[in-house]
C-alpha cells in the first residue's frame, strides 16, 4: 500500500502526447542509490555558530537527512518538469474519454516503471519527497492530485498517507521548519558539488537570508 501512495505522488511523471509513453531520464541524477557518500562540512550545516561541540547523535541524525535528500530529490525534480509536459498533453486531449485513457496508461507506466523503486522509500522519504515536491511545483501534493484527479481522490490518498505518517497538504518551508532549513543546505550544497543537477524553486528561496534568521534565533 505504501508503494502506492508514492504512485499517487509521483502521478506527474508522464513525458508524452496523445497517450504515447516514453521512458524517463534524469540528465546525471542519481534516483535509484543508497550508497551516496555521507562526508561533509558540518560547519555548513549547523544553524547556529556552534561546530566542534555537536552531539554525536546530531551529526549521525543530519547525515541520514542528507542522504534521503540527495536519494529523493531527483524524482521531485522529475515531478516538476512531467508536471509541465503533463498539463501540455492533457490541454491537447479533446474529451474526457481521451484524458481517462491517457491517465490510465500514465498509471499503468508509473507502476511498472517505479514501484519497484518505490518500495525502496521509508516513510521518512516520503515525507521528504512531499517537502521538495512542494519545493519543485510551487504546490502541495494534495492539490496536484485534487487538481489532477479530483477532490475525493486527493482526500482518500491523503488520508491513506497519513496512515504512514505521510501528510500530502505538507509545504517545504526553510524559513520556519529547521529540518527544512537543513534540506535547503543539503541541495545547496549537492548542486555546487555537481552531485544533484540543479533545478531552481519554483518560488524564491533567499537562503543567505534565512540563515541568518536562524543564526539570530540561535543566539
Amino acid at each position: 500500500m505504501k508503494s502506492r501512495i508514492y504512485l499517487f505522488i509521483l502521478l506527474f511523471l508522464s513525458v508524452s502526447a496523445y497517450c504515447q509513453v516514453l521512458p524517463v531520464t534524469t540528465e546525471t541524477d542519481t534516483i535509484d542509490n543508497d550508497t551516496i557518500a555521507m562526508s561533509y562540512e558540518m560547519e555548513e550545516l549547523v544553524i547556529s555558530n556552534v561546530k566542534d561541540d555537536i552531539s554525536p547523535e546530531l551529526k549521525k541524525q543530519l547525515a541520514i537527512l542528507r542522504r534521503r535528500v540527495l536519494k529523493v530529490y531527483p524524482y521531485a525534480k522529475i515531478a516538476s518538469e512531467r508536471l509541465t509536459i503533463l498539463n501540455q498533453n492533457m490541454a491537447k486531449l479533446k474529451t474526457q474519454k481521451e484524458k481517462r485513457k491517457y491517465a490510465k496508461i500514465v498509471e499503468s507506466y508509473l507502476e511498472n516503471e517505479f514501484e519497484g523503486k518505490l518500495k525502496k522509500m521509508s516513510r521518512k522519504d516520503g515525507q521528504i519527497l512531499v517537502k521538495l515536491i512542494h519545493r519543485q511545483t510551487g504546490h502541495s501534493t494534495f492539490d496536484l492530485i485534487k487538481e489532477h484527479k479530483s477532490g475525493w481522490k486527493a482526500f482518500w490518498s491523503n488520508r491513506m498517507a497519513k496512515l504512514f505518517s505521510i501528510d500530502l497538504k505538507s509545504g517545504y518551508s526553510p524559513s520556519t521548519v529547521a529540518e527544512d532549513f537543513y534540506i535547503e543546505g543539503f541541495l545547496l550544497q549537492a548542486f555546487d558539488e555537481r552531485k544533484l543537477v540543479r533545478q531552481a524553486p519554483a518560488y524564491a528561496i533567499d537562503y543567505d537570508a534565512i540563515k541568518e534568521k536562524w543564526r539570530s534565533k540561535q543566539k
